[in-house]
C-alpha cells in the first residue's frame, strides 16, 4: 500500500524543486508546527467533518454586514410567526411588566436623609407627565415603555430624542415642559460614514464616545427620502439629547443588533415542520377510497365496468356509515389512502426545538411553549434561574432608558419651576432614585407567603422589600392601609387583617416623659388591675354564691376604664355561676369590702400619666351605672370579706361575715 502524499503549499514544492534539502527541513518544520497545534487545541483547524470560521471582521463591520436583513427577517416573523410574538410578549411582559418600570424619588438633605417634601413634589409631577410622555400623545408611559422594550429586543436598537423647554410646532402634555420622540434604527442610516469620526451614522469622538447622531428628516420607508440621499437629507442631533437604547455583544460596539440574531434558522425551521406536518393531518383526515381492477377481461377498453352482456354497470361507491357494497365486478376490490399522520413524535420534536429557542433567546421555556407540567419544584427553579436573565435585561433597559430620563425630567422640572430643587438638597442627590421592575410572580402564593413572614420576623427581610417583590409601591400601599384604617373606623367595623384587633394584644406601652423615663410600666400595671379586680369579683362572688370559696376565674383586661373592667368582671362572675346567682338587675348597688392593703393600679394609655386607687380599710362602693347587680336569694344583703396574707403576699385564709 503506497504512502499518502505530503501535503505542499507551492511554496514548498517550488523551493523543494530548486533546493531538495531546504523543501524537505521546510517540510519537517511545518509537520512539527502543525503537531504542536494540533496537541494544543484539537478544534483550531478546520476537517471534512466540521467547518471553520475565520471571524476577522471588527464589532461594527459584523453588524453592518447583518443588521440590516437581520432586522427586517426579525420583523417579518413578529407579524407571521406565533412562536415569536410570544417570546416577544413574553420577555417585554417580564422585563417591563403591565405598569412600566416605577420610578420612587429619593433625593437627600445634606445629612443623609430623603427629602420627603420634594420627592412627593417629583411624584405628583411625574404622575401628571406619565398620562402622556410621548410627542404623539398615543401612548402612556407604562405602554411607551413596553413599546420601547419590544422594539429593543426585536430590532436591536430604539432611538429617543429629548425635547426640553419650548420647541416649534410642540405642545407639551403636562406643566413639565419635558417630552420625548421615540424613532426606530431605519431613521439613523447604517451606511452614513464620513471620514474617521462618523460611522454608521454616529459621530464619535477621539474616545469612542457619542457627540452627534445622524437621522433622516423623515421616514424613508414611507419615501419622505429619495433614494439617493445625502448629507442635505440628514439633520445632526447632539448626543445630549437623544437616548440610545442598543443590544451590544462586543467592545466597542456602536449599534445594536436582534436578540433573534442566533434563533432564526431555527424558528423558521420550527414553522415549516409545523405546517408540513400539519398539511398532511389535514389529507389524512380526508379518508380516500379507490376502486382497484385486477381482471382487465371484465372491463371495455375504455376501462368501464360491464356486465355478462357487456353493458355497463351504473353504481355509486359514496361511502356511507354503516354502508355494505355488494356491487363490485368482478377483479375489483375497494381500497383505502391510509396515512400515519398525526404524527406522534411532533411534540416532542417541537418541545426539544423550543427548550434550545428558550436558551439562545434567554426566555422562559414553559412561558414560550406554554408547557407549564411539573412539580412545584421544578417550575420554582425553572423560574429562580430565568428570572436572573429577566432581571438582567431589566437593568440594562432601566439604566439605558429610563434612568437618563428621569435625570432629564427632574432636571426639566426645576428650570421651569414647577419642581424646584430646595436649597437644603445635596447637590447631585436630586435626581436618585430607586427605579420599581416587575417582580418575580409567585408559583405557590402560600408558601411563597409564608416564607416573606418569616423572613420578616427573623430580620432577614423588611416590610419594604416583601412590598417591592410583588411589584408594588411601598408608599402606595401605605397610603391605602391608612385610608383604609380609618374608612373602617369611621363605619365601627372590625377586620382580622388589622393586628389590634385580635385578642391578647396589649394597649402600647405610655410615652415616655420630659426627662425620658417611662411614667409607668405596663406589665406591672395591667397584673396590679388583675390582682384588684379578681379580689373584688372574688367578693361578689362569696356574696351571691353559696359556697364559702369559690373557685378563682382569671380575666382578661382589655380597657383602662377601672368601672367598665369592675363591670365586665361582675357579668363573667354572675354567668359563671348562674346556678347560685338567680336574678340580676340594676335596682340596688352592690357593697364590697376590699382587705386591708392598698392597691396601686397604672393603666397603660390613661388621660393621666399615672392613676392610684387606693382601697382603705373601710367598705368601698362601686356604683356601675346601667351595670348593677342585685342578688336576691337566702343570704344577707352585704357581707364583710376579710383576706390574710404572709410575707409572700400569699392568701393565707379568707372569713366571711354575713350582715
Amino acid at each position: 500500500m503506497a504512502s499518502p502524499k505530503p501535503n505542499l503549499n507551492p511554496v514548498d514544492r517550488i523551493i523543494g524543486f530548486f533546493n531538495p534539502a531546504a523543501g524537505l527541513r521546510r517540510h519537517g518544520a511545518r509537520q512539527v508546527l502543525d503537531s504542536i497545534n494540533a496537541r494544543a487545541h484539537d478544534d483550531s483547524a478546520p476537517n471534512r467533518n466540521r467547518k471553520f470560521y475565520k471571524d476577522r471582521l471588527s464589532p461594527n463591520q459584523i453588524v453592518l454586514q447583518g443588521a440590516a436583513a437581520l432586522m427586517a427577517q426579525a420583523r417579518h416573523m413578529e407579524r407571521n410567526n406565533d412562536i415569536a410574538r410570544g417570546i416577544l410578549r413574553t420577555m417585554t411582559n417580564n422585563i417591563v411588566g403591565p405598569n412600566g418600570i416605577g420610578i420612587e424619588p429619593q433625593p437627600r438633605r445634606r445629612d443623609g436623609s430623603i427629602h420627603e417634601e420634594y420627592a412627593a413634589a417629583l411624584r405628583a409631577a411625574h404622575l401628571e407627565w406619565r398620562k402622556a410622555p410621548e410627542v404623539t400623545g398615543l401612548h402612556t408611559d407604562a405602554s411607551m415603555q413596553r413599546l420601547l422594550c419590544r422594539t429593543w429586543l426585536r430590532d436591536g436598537e430604539v432611538f429617543l430624542q429629548e425635547l426640553v423647554g419650548t420647541v416649534p410646532g410642540l405642545t407639551h402634555a403636562s406643566a413639565v415642559p419635558y417630552s420625548v420622540e421615540m424613532f426606530e434604527a431605519d431613521l439613523v442610516p447604517m451606511t452614513f460614514d464620513e471620514g474617521t469620526r462618523i460611522k454608521q451614522g454616529v459621530e464619535r469622538n477621539a474616545w469612542g464616545r457619542p457627540i452627534a447622531y445622524y437621522s433622516y428628516k423623515g421616514n424613508p420607508l414611507e419615501g419622505m427620502v429619495p433614494l439617493g440621499f445625502g448629507a442635505q437629507d440628514l439633520k445632526r442631533i447632539p448626543a445630549a439629547s437623544v437616548i440610545h437604547v442598543a443590544l451590544r455583544d462586543r467592545i466597542g460596539q456602536m449599534r445594536g443588533i436582534t436578540e433573534f440574531a442566533s434563533i432564526i434558522g431555527r424558528l423558521e425551521d420550527i414553522k415549516d415542520y409545523e405546517d408540513s406536518e400539519r398539511i398532511a393531518a389535514k389529507v389524512a383526515a380526508a379518508l380516500t377510497a379507490y376502486v382497484k381492477k385486477t381482471n382487465p377481461e371484465g372491463y371495455d377498453p375504455n376501462g368501464t365496468a360491464v356486465d355478462d352482456q357487456g353493458k355497463p354497470i351504473g353504481r355509486d361507491l359514496r361511502l356511507q356509515p354503516g354502508m355494505i357494497i355488494d356491487g363490485l365486478a368482478v377483479g375489483e376490490e375497494i381500497g383505502l389512502i391510509d396515512s400515519t399522520r398525526p404524527n406522534p413524535n411532533v411534540v416532542t420534536f417541537r418541545q426539544g426545538q423550543l427548550r434550545a429557542v428558550a436558551a439562545g433567546v434567554g426566555a422562559s421555556y414553559s412561558s414560550i411553549a406554554r408547557d407549564y407540567n411539573g412539580t412545584y419544584s421544578a417550575q420554582r427553579q425553572e423560574l429562580v434561574e430565568q428570572w436572573i436573565n429577566y432581571a438582567s435585561l431589566t437593568d440594562a433597559f432601566t439604566g439605558l432608558c429610563i434612568q437618563p430620563g428621569w435625570a432629564s425630567f427632574v432636571q426639566a422640572a426645576h428650570i421651569s419651576g414647577v419642581v424646584p430643587i430646595p436649597k437644603d438638597v445635596q447637590p447631585g442627590t436630586q435626581d436618585d432614585a430607586l427605579f420599581v421592575a416587575q417582580a418575580m410572580p409567585w408559583i405557590d402564593p402560600m408558601k411563597e407567603a409564608q416564607a416573606m413572614i418569616e423572613l420578616t420576623k427573623a430580620g432577614f427581610a423588611s416590610e419594604v422589600e416583601s412590598i417591592r417583590r410583588r411589584g408594588k409601591n411601598p408608599r402606595e400601599v401605605l397610603e391605602q392601609i391608612k385610608q383604609w384604617r380609618k374608612e373602617v373606623k369611621r363605619e365601627d367595623l372590625i377586620f382580622s387583617s388589622d393586628h389590634a384587633n385580635e385578642k391578647g394584644v396589649n394597649p402600647a406601652p405610655p410615652a415616655p416623659d420630659a426627662n425620658g423615663q417611662a411614667t409607668a410600666n405596663a406589665a406591672a400595671s395591667a397584673a396590679a388591675q388583675q390582682h384588684a379586680i379578681t379580689s373584688m369579683a372574688a367578693g361578689v362572688m362569696a356574696m351571691a354564691s353559696r359556697e364559702q370559696s369559690p373557685a378563682p376565674v382569671n380575666i382578661e383586661l382589655r380597657t383602662t376604664d377601672i368601672e367598665s373592667s369592675v363591670k365586665s368582671a361582675i357579668n363573667t362572675m354572675a354567668q359563671a355561676h348562674a346556678d347560685h346567682i338567680k336574678n340580676i338587675s340594676s335596682e340596688m348597688p352592690i357593697n364590697i369590702t376590699m382587705p386591708e392593703m392598698p392597691i396601686n393600679i397604672n393603666m397603660p394609655e390613661a388621660p393621666a400619666a399615672v392613676v392610684n386607687l387606693t382601697v382603705e380599710p373601710t367598705p368601698v362602693t362601686v356604683n356601675a351605672p346601667a351595670a348593677q347587680v342585685v342578688v336576691n336569694n337566702a343570704h344577707p344583703a352585704s357581707a364583710v370579706q376579710t383576706v390574710q396574707r404572709d410575707e409572700n403576699d400569699e392568701i393565707i385564709s379568707t372569713t366571711t361575715v354575713y350582715q
